[in-house]
């Protein structure tokens, strides 16, 4: 039975919820108020989660707010430069010390009682100490600090002290994740963060943006968009490009993205933009310096979806997309616009026109997803609908291609309209789910 049981129990009950082999899962993991909080203990306690890019916060005492999972965290940089991701938290009685999204600090102070903390989290100053605290141990008592890791400027960080470290929790994604954060003339680390982040919610579960690589609904779900033709070359709503053969790619590790196979003549940018040959001729000149730093790799479009949450875009637009949880059936959806930081501002601002237009609330394209998004859950909260489950079954039978083996590139590799992806993703949500610790949630055979 796929649903009716609203109550949530031990790894055998989780794993009868996912059933990879034939492509069913239960809509009870979208709905239930109780798989939700479990969720919270058993994924976002322990997976790395995107907290933001160092483009935010260039210099010592500047701040961003973010989330992880449910928790508000303050990510800012020290005056030795080093990033630091703390649990947005007093330690004292709990109230945020921090309440402005982004700016520049020396400290943070809460606004209860005062407790004070420096930008290495450090409990600096007790209002009112008049020897109260003689016997306080006040190292013991500052922010509370998540790991984090720098990956080509992106920001992570992870609450679980036995997790494995970024790059092996990536499992190989590794190369697909460089290209995506690397500027369009291949320089590592050099895109920045175009404007602010865009935030917004939608009425869904937080899985059901994730994977983003569905590549069978747009032919009917952005027809509109594609008749009002919003693409930089006024036809469709993406410029097309010139790149190899593409496939979805899926990890062990629960990762999952499309891409393209690498090519040595391909031309992504030739023609494009066309309605705004600066932007065109910026791309086409930074594509031919990728070239001679990345060889074919740098053909490569790839959006990697990284465990739990983290999804992303390459090309138009170019962005990262993080579904935030806020209950079963909310999700709060922040866009992280990327751009070349050394593009000139003229080009900058063009593209930033077109992303405004295309994705995010206000986006068109993006609107018709989040329909979508509300209408899918809206139609399953039912007495009836709830115990049937959600289909996955697209080449279900289909034999994922070993990518070290046939491509010499990581990852698992099936047709682009597979639905392999997903079926990867929920059985990892659901190992995750059922898992006592880390031990049993290492992958000891990498696909790399």
């Amino acid at each position: 039975m796929w649903g009716g049981n609203r109550m949530i129990a031990d790894a055998d009950s989780i794993g009868t919820l996912v059933d990879k082999e034939r492509g069913l899962v239960s809509r009870e993991i979208f709905l239930s108020e109780e798989i939700y909080q479990q969720e919270l203990e058993q994924i976002f306690a322990r997976a790395w989660l995107f907290v933001g890019h160092e483009s935010q916060i260039p210099n010592p005492g500047d701040f961003v707010l973010s989330r992880m999972g449910d928790e508000p965290v303050i990510v800012v940089r020290d005056r030795n430069r080093r990033v630091h991701v703390f649990l947005n938290s007093c330690r004292h009685r709990g109230n945020r010390v921090c309440r402005y999204d982004q700016g520049n600090t020396s400290v943070f102070t809460c606004t209860f009682h005062g407790w004070t903390y420096d930008l290495e989290g450090k409990l600096t100053a007790l209002p009112f100490h008049d020897g109260g605290y003689n016997d306080l141990d006040k190292p013991a008592w500052g922010l509370w600090e998540a790991r984090s890791e720098l990956f080509e400027g992106s920001i992570w960080g992870c609450w679980d002290e036995s997790a494995p470290d970024f790059r092996e929790y990536l499992g190989g994604t590794e190369l697909y994740l460089s290209a995506l954060l690397r500027s369009i003339d291949g320089t590592p680390g050099g895109a920045e963060v175009l404007g602010g982040v865009q935030k917004w919610r939608i009425p869904c579960n937080w899985k059901v943006p994730s994977p983003d690589t569905d590549r069978t609904h747009g032919w009917i779900t952005h027809k509109s968009v594609d008749a009002v033709n919003i693409a930089p070359s006024g036809q469709g709503r993406r410029d097309r490009s010139d790149r190899g053969q593409s496939y979805t790619v899926n990890f062990p590790e629960g990762h999952t993205m499309s891409m393209t196979l690498p090519r040595e003549d391909a031309q992504p940018y030739r023609g494009s933009w066309a309605s705004t040959p600066i932007v065109g001729e910026y791309l086409d000149h930074a594509y031919q310096e990728r070239k001679k730093k990345m060889g074919a790799l740098a053909s490569t479009q790839c959006a990697p979806g990284i465990f739990p949450n983290a999804g992303s875009q390459g090309g138009q637009p170019w962005v990262i997309r993080i579904m935030h949880p806020q209950g079963p059936t909310t999700t709060e959806i922040w866009s992280y616009f990327l751009i070349d930081r050394d593009a000139p501002r003229e080009v900058k601002e063009i593209i930033r026109d077109y992303y405004g237009r295309y994705a995010g609330p206000g986006g068109m394209t993006q609107q018709d997803d989040m329909e979508n998004w509300h209408w899918s859950t809206a139609a399953s909260k039912g007495t009836i609908s709830r115990r049937l489950p959600y289909n996955y079954q697209l080449f279900v039978d289909e034999q994922p291609l070993h990518g070290p083996s046939n491509f010499g590139l990581p990852g698992l590799f099936c047709s682009i309209t597979s639905d392999e992806n997903h079926r990867r993703y929920y059985q990892r949500w659901a190992e995750f789910m059922a898992a006592k610790s880390w031990d049993e949630l290492r992958v000891h055979e990498h696909v790399k």
